[in-house]
């Protein structure tokens, strides 16, 4: 079944989605300093791709994107890139749920505006 989904997904958005969240993390990795964003990207890149039968959780383990260092990566992300892309997954999920065969698409979209608010410390991992 999450195949199905993934395949219908990857049509209806998931494609530019993925895309522009790989782009993003491509520009991100021009510079140095945008090198702990470009992997937060590149790892929400791939789970935009298909994200049926996966899910984004809060890594346990303390690291560089975890607790303080991590929120504040997070606040950065925010301020310089991570609102042009929740407000491509808030517009691309709204057009889908206007049909019911697209709510579970546009609610997927929905899911994906709020990671992309804070990806830093966030995990992928499958359901």
């Amino acid at each position: 079944m999450n195949l199905i989904l993934n395949i219908l997904w990857f049509v209806l958005g998931g494609v530019i989605s993925g895309t522009l969240w790989m782009l993003a993390g491509l520009l991100l990795l021009l510079t140095v300093v945008g090198a702990p964003w470009a992997f937060a990207a590149f790892r929400i890149g791939r789970f935009s791709y298909a994200p049926f039968g996966r899910q984004a959780v809060s890594r346990a383990r303390p690291d560089l994107g975890t607790g303080c260092m991590g929120a504040l990566l997070n606040v950065v992300w925010l301020v310089l890139g991570g609102w042009y892309l929740a407000i491509q997954h808030i517009t691309i999920g709204a057009g889908l749920c206007l049909t019911i065969i697209g709510i579970p698409f546009g609610l997927q979209h929905l899911k994906l505006a709020i990671i992309s608010l804070a990806p830093v410390g966030t995990e992928i991992v499958r359901t």
